[in-house]
């Protein structure tokens, strides 16, 4: 039987600066490592937030724009509170209660979707 440990999604992405712009400093993820085979090569790159680590790539074929990914958080309407407050020209996105979860839903400038979820309490 398999011992999963964790899972990593990649997510494509067309350009570095408004990646950056927004899992950087919009969400505050941090920036782990960046790597290309040469200067002039597409960009591979980690970015992490607490243990959740998101792999980010501008190599063709590495993902489809447009997947989901669900991101379990502790503290989820301190997040809502703080990117909130940074009036992302891009993003304003709510904080709403599905299926006995709080939410946060964005897109980001690709057209992946995250979903920051925390279960609420009972």
């Amino acid at each position: 039987m398999i011992k999963a440990k964790s899972i990593t999604p990649v997510l494509r992405i067309f350009d570095v600066e408004k990646a950056k712009e927004f899992y950087l400093d919009f969400l505050e993820f941090e920036l782990d490592w960046e790597h290309r085979y040469e200067e002039d090569y597409p960009l591979y790159m980690q970015v992490s937030a607490g243990s959740c680590q998101l792999h980010l790539s501008e190599h063709y074929g590495d993902s489809s724009p447009g997947i989901k990914i669900r991101i379990h958080v502790e503290g989820i309407e301190e997040l809502h509170n703080k990117i909130s407050s940074k009036k992302y020209k891009y993003a304003r996105p709510g904080l709403e209660t599905a299926h006995g979860h709080l939410e946060i839903r964005i897109g980001d400038p690709f057209g992946n979707k995250l979903c920051f979820y925390e279960p609420q309490q009972r």
